[in-house]
């Protein structure tokens, strides 16, 4: 008996201890890691989160109906102006004749069919991307919903929603879009390296996602495109984690177009989750509970 008492005050003192150590070496982290390292809300959370608030989940069914309607018209426009655009370019393929011939015909049909693809996974963004700053007001109030909630007391309220207001929110999708469209010519060079080139596309566009969805938080406090991408930059780890998703979604053929439709409230809820409780957090009975 003694020894069974001598062996339990034995090991809660080096429970303290370790507590202790543990509490000294958080202190000498830097904000940004002590940060990534407690702060991540898991997406199980955040999609638990999003299911407890129906005002919450009511709105995102809907911008899951308006981001397909808007990406599927856009998808129409653009390759109807690619089709008409281009239509002259293979209008008469070249004629059979001898060797020459054949390979000429052969060198015809692998860059109609090599056009045909790349002009559609094109249309597929530029339209993606029309959607994406057309719905931005509405992701906006989704994301300032669901911080508000998560918050609660601590939550700084925004200016009225006016028309100038909602004109901004539109101008910061467009300028995210831009953005978008820049760093696709910057990344289609290096797509033809072998291996390298597709690892470091996956990863641009990993950082690139995080970018889109911490916009909507980030913009409500004003932030500059500058800052936001200071932001990621600094928590680098955390953006990985918040962008890998949407990345591997986008890589789907045909499906992908749905399945990010569908994603996107979720995503958004809990980008701006994990942003908010990095930047402000939350006094602990406004967090969301783990799930499960």
């Amino acid at each position: 008996m003694l020894s069974n008492s001598n062996n339990r005050l034995s090991c809660c003192e080096e429970n303290s201890l370790t507590k202790r150590i543990v509490s000294f070496l958080r202190m000498q982290m830097p904000n940004n890691q002590k940060n990534s390292v407690s702060s991540w809300i898991p997406l199980s959370t955040s999609l638990s989160f999003l299911l407890r608030n129906k005002v919450l989940f009511g709105w995102s069914l809907m911008l899951v109906l308006i981001t397909m309607i808007l990406t599927w018209l856009g998808y129409e426009l653009t390759t109807g102006m690619l089709d008409n655009l281009t239509s002259t370019f293979f209008a008469s393929s070249p004629a059979a004749e001898g060797w020459l011939g054949w390979l000429k015909l052969g060198g015809w049909f692998a860059a109609k069919y090599l056009f045909l693809l790349v002009s559609r996974i094109v249309a597929f963004f530029l339209a993606f991307l029309l959607a994406y700053s057309l719905s931005t007001p509405f992701y906006v109030f989704l994301s300032t919903a669901a911080e508000r909630i998560f918050c609660g007391a601590g939550f700084t309220a925004d200016e009225p929603v006016t028309l100038l207001s909602i004109l901004k929110d539109l101008l910061e999708g467009f300028k995210i879009a831009a953005f978008g469209i820049l760093i696709t010519i910057i990344a289609l060079p290096a797509s033809f390296i072998p291996v390298v080139g597709q690892i470091a596309v996956f990863v641009i566009y990993t950082f690139y996602s995080t970018l889109m969805f911490i916009d909507y938080p980030a913009s409500r406090r004003h932030w500059s495109l500058g800052r936001k991408l200071s932001w990621i930059r600094k928590h680098y780890r955390v953006s990985l984690r918040l962008g890998i998703i949407p990345a591997v979604i986008s890589m789907v053929p045909v499906l992908n177009l749905f399945l990010i439709a569908a994603a996107f409230p979720l995503l958004t809820v809990h980008a701006t989750l994990n942003f908010s409780n990095m930047e402000q957090p939350p006094p602990p009975s406004a967090r969301p509970r783990p799930s499960g």
